[in-house]
């Protein structure tokens, strides 16, 4: 997935769904995109477009999601569907959305990735750059960290501990990430949360669209969902979806062993500081090998030496 030519969808395509604090009906549309452009998030429902490119320095808040914004307008839940282009191998791609968040959908990234799928996937005529982890970089809250080491791939772990009876201890390993993979057994992982904590989040005007039919909902000891989950581990599968989207935000794919230990958007976000604020841990590349003087807006700059 790291490697050869930058990829775009090849038609538009688009879908309704529900925003999840507003519980309004959202508009999404998914438009191709020139070489270079990455991932272009624009609301449509102002006077004029507001626009907001997928990057780190765009990130306005992480907590109950991850937020895009500047100080007149914000854009909310953007993770999922960031995910689901990364986990696809979309590197160019224009989102136009008609409010202050995505559509939840189900839960899941598993109808963004339905959309990429019915949108054709189109090879562009630019190379696919890459930041390459040399030395380890890792941050890190008491017992939580979030940690990246230098690896030949795209590779993810996650751990994750709560302690309630349904979830407990869940871990997944060392895993490759590709389109395949990702469609199969990553994208249909459902966000999680306790119906404690949605009824508190109600009650103050928030989760207005939150339900069984986009979440898993638990309660004191169980799963409240009739259908059950989609995997035993779904909890931790959905925390490596995340991760994947919040990694997204460097801009550009990242070649390293990512390993999460009871991550979260917060933390994620902060590791994505870590790269960009330590150069010297990792080095720009494209297939060819050659040296490139810095992402767009030059937010990047590669290690010096040899590339």
């Amino acid at each position: 997935m790291l490697r050869g030519v930058e990829h775009t969808i090849a038609n538009r395509v688009q879908c309704t769904g529900i925003g999840l604090h507003t519980g309004e009906p959202v508009d999404l549309a998914l438009r191709p995109a020139a070489p270079g452009t990455g991932i272009l998030f624009v609301r449509t429902d102002g006077p004029q477009p507001v626009r907001f490119p997928a990057r780190a320095e765009w990130v306005t808040d992480t907590t109950l999601a991850t937020t895009l914004g500047n100080e007149d307008s914000k854009l909310s839940t953007i993770e999922h569907l960031v995910s689901a282009l990364r986990g696809m191998g979309i590197d160019n791609c224009t989102v136009e959305v008609s409010g202050p968040e995505l559509p939840i959908m189900d839960g899941s990234a598993a109808s963004f990735v339905y959309l990429i799928q019915q949108a054709g996937i189109r090879a562009q005529a630019r190379m696919r750059r890459r930041i390459v982890i040399r030395r380890p970089i890792e941050v890190r809250d008491g017992n939580r960290f979030v940690r990246v080491t230098p690896s030949r791939e795209f590779k993810l772990s996650v751990e994750i501990d709560y302690a309630h009876p349904a979830i407990g201890k869940q871990a997944l390993e060392g895993l490759v990430i590709t389109p395949e993979l990702f469609a199969r057994e990553i994208a249909p992982a459902r966000t999680f949360g306790f119906l404690k904590d949605t009824q508190r989040l109600q009650a103050i005007g928030l989760a207005r669209g939150g339900s069984l039919a986009n979440a898993i909902v638990l309660d004191e000891t169980r799963v409240l969902n009739a259908e059950g989950l989609r995997f035993k581990d779904e909890f931790a599968r959905h925390k490596l979806l995340d991760l994947i989207g919040d990694l997204a935000l460097l801009g550009v794919p990242l070649q390293g062993h990512v390993k999460a230990v009871r991550g979260g958007h917060q933390l994620h976000q902060a590791l994505v500081a870590e790269i960009r604020a330590n150069p010297s841990c990792w080095t720009l590349e494209t297939p060819s090998t050659e040296r490139e003087p810095a992402l767009e807006a030059g937010v990047l700059q590669p290690a010096p030496g040899r590339i």
